[in-house]
């Protein structure tokens, strides 16, 4: 197949929905399928060879989010594109401008789309001071998503909510993660050492944006409540964002390791024993699935991909919102040994199945039904639906 997508955010840029485009965009390239990739030329000097199979669009910055941004319009130079290199079916990762653009060029043309539900804007317009927004933002959501021939989700929690709330056609694709990446083989003592641990000293570990959105003054208290039972245990944060800055200040013996990537990545999460997640505002969670296939148990609220893949004998799943709860769980998984073996294999096994190459796949199959149904005739199709053999 000829496949476009388009995306507001692509690595280096370090986020969920960036490094889910990515795997689908690898893995679709790697099955032989011929894929166009459509997003903003990035605020770094960007090494992307235009034509090559990238198409880069003018951005602007993010308010509040240094070193992401948003595509602008360009639904004419879209039309012009694909009019000249029609592909089978488009794929809009993001609501943004650009996101919009695609959709109406797709509509144009009659050109088969799905998007993407990534992220909770209307979750985010509240912790940055704008709850008022939330009906608003979610109705925009809405009205976008309906506009694309299908909505593709991670979870079935998220399919069933979007579906009572009148989101049209969505589908379930499960994420991938990359087992050969982040594996327990990556484990590495020195850099141990160097976290200030001795054998047999926990580290808690925290990956992901350091922001308000992410419920960081939950992590720290359990994090001190676990110091109660292993006072030597340190607390390793990767990532960065406006909350780092005054979290350091208030914890002067957590350890910030700044934003690491690929195999750095990987091996800060191997070198960790536990990984707490108290973030609220996720649609799904990928860093969950890369903890659990380094091998480390984990502590998440009861949604996106800890519902999905966290089981009791890796982790603990905690009902939404209940923050004492976390706090308990949290000293209830410690207490049973997160650096038992027979724990960290049980992690390994949970997200072992979630194969990149099988997701892609199964994305592509997708965007196939997609396109066919969107090149065959209405009145062709009923025939074809009331036929039985």
């Amino acid at each position: 197949m000829r496949i476009a997508m388009v995306t507001e955010t692509y690595p280096p840029e370090i986020n969920g929905v960036a490094l889910t485009v990515a795997a689908l965009v690898h893995g679709l390239r790697e099955a032989g399928h011929t894929v166009q990739l459509v997003r903003p030329r990035q605020v770094d000097a960007d090494g992307a060879d235009e034509g090559n199979g990238n198409v880069l669009v003018r951005g602007a910055r993010l308010p509040r989010y240094p070193g992401l941004q948003f595509g602008l319009p360009t639904a004419r130079r879209l039309r012009g594109l694909w009019r000249n290199e029609r592909p089978d079916a488009i794929y809009v990762a993001t609501e943004g401008p650009l996101g919009y653009s695609a959709l109406r060029a797709a509509r144009a043309l009659g050109i088969a789309a799905a998007t993407g539900f990534h992220t909770r804007f209307d979750d985010f317009a509240r912790h940055y001071g704008f709850g008022f927004l939330t009906p608003v933002v979610f109705a925009y959501l809405r009205r976008f998503h309906r506009h694309g021939a299908a909505t593709i989700v991670p979870t079935a929690e998220l399919r069933d909510f979007l579906i009572a709330n009148n989101f049209g056609n969505v589908e379930l694709l499960r994420r991938a993660v990359d087992n050969r990446l982040f594996s327990p083989t990556r484990r590495d003592e020195a850099l141990r050492e160097a976290w200030g641990l001795k054998p047999g000293q926990l580290a808690v570990i925290y990956v992901g944006r350091i922001a308000p959105e992410k419920n960081l003054p939950l992590a720290v208290r359990a994090f001190r409540e676990i110091q109660k039972v292993h006072r030597d245990a340190r607390y390793v944060w990767i990532g960065d964002g406006p909350a780092r800055a005054t979290l350091a200040a208030d914890n002067s013996d957590f350890i910030f390791c700044g934003i690491q990537r690929g195999a750095e990545l990987a091996r800060h999460f191997a070198s960790a024993d536990l990984f707490l997640f108290p973030s609220l505002t996720e649609t799904f969670g990928n860093v969950t699935l890369e903890a659990l296939a380094s091998g480390l148990p984990a502590v998440a609220f009861d949604y996106g991909a800890a519902r999905e893949h966290l089981q009791a004998d890796c982790g603990r799943r905690v009902r939404f919102g209940d923050e004492d709860e976390f706090v308990r769980a949290t000293l209830d998984l410690v207490r049973a040994g997160v650096t038992n073996p027979g724990m960290r294999a049980a992690a390994v096994a949970a997200v072992s199945q979630l194969d990149p190459t099988s997701v892609a796949a199964t994305f592509a199959k997708l965007l196939a039904a997609l396109a066919h149904a969107k090149a065959t005739p209405p009145a062709r199709r009923k025939l074809s639906e009331g036929t039985t053999s």
